[in-house]
């Protein structure tokens, strides 16, 4: 049976997650680690746009990425955005904001929402084999959700993940040269429990802030920090070590001064536990 918190509030999608139900109010403290062999055989083109002439070396071995499903219309989120902002100046930790948009309907079309971020999370939810899609959800290493707001649960979560065979085990390094980000994931140290997985990368705008004017947040002025802007692949990784050269041409727009990279078991469809990852700023 799942531990529950009486004292934090999340919203919960309906108990069908695709049929756009306010549903009810919930929160869920974790669900048991992952383990996931299956491979995606998508693969594309891809790029970031950008005028820098400077090399930036990432941050090397994060031990986790947090991945944080936000909406402007959630009156229970802008705690979990906070705690996102605090983990985000931990070098050891890439916190990321996948706002969803699913709340729409709500009084207030969230103005940084995506609908892939709405699906990733349902994904998430379908691989875990429940039916938590919520607000404030942050899911740890591709494997732990716990709510966002409850800083003491990620903390537990990112030691609990931490300790799992091969989860964040696999080097990633990320370097800015010019109009190009250059990729590199390591080889696999960890056998069987690391050995192929999807690359994926994000363009991220550090701060967001943001003037709600109807909903739940009506009045306030948010802050939303690593705001995932794009997401998109770029390639599959087999357990050798590997290298991509990303021209920066389709994840660049306004206000993007950051990415993230990531290699993840699984696929799109099936996302399974985090493998390593990296980061940096663009300027």
């Amino acid at each position: 049976m799942k531990d529950r918190l009486p004292w934090v509030e999340g919203r919960r999608l309906g108990a069908m997650v695709g049929r756009g139900s306010a549903g009810g109010l919930s929160v869920s403290r974790m669900t048991a680690m992952m383990a996931y062999n299956r491979i995606s055989r998508w693969s594309g083109a891809l790029g970031v746009c950008a005028i820098f002439a400077i090399v930036r070396p990432a941050h090397a071995d994060p031990r986790a990425v947090v991945e944080l499903f936000t909406s402007q219309g959630c009156s229970s989120c802008p705690p979990a955005d906070k705690i996102i902002g605090e983990l985000a100046k931990d070098p050891s930790i890439i916190a990321l904001s996948m706002p969803i948009d699913y709340w729409d309907y709500l009084g207030w079309k969230d103005t940084l929402a995506d609908s892939r971020f709405s699906a990733r999370q349902k994904a998430y939810s379908q691989m875990r084999g429940d039916r938590d899609v919520y607000t404030p959800q942050a899911v740890i290493n591709g494997s732990v959700h716990v709510v966002g707001s409850d800083r003491a649960g990620i903390e537990g979560a990112i030691g609990t993940t931490d300790k799992a065979n091969g989860v964040m085990s696999v080097p990633v390094s990320m370097t800015l040269t010019g109009k190009q980000i250059n990729v590199s994931v390591a080889a696999s140290s960890k056998g069987p429990a690391a050995m192929h997985g999807e690359v994926w990368i994000c363009s991220v705008s550090k701060a967001v802030p943001i003037s709600i004017g109807r909903g739940e947040n009506r009045g306030r002025e948010v802050t939303y920090h690593n705001v995932v802007r794009n997401l998109l692949k770029v390639g599959d990784w087999n357990g050798s070590a590997g290298s991509w050269t990303v021209p920066l041409e389709n994840i660049s727009r306004e206000g993007v001064d950051a990415a993230a990279v990531f290699v993840q078991d699984g696929n799109r469809e099936r996302p399974g536990p985090m493998l390593g990852a990296a980061y940096t700023t663009l300027h």
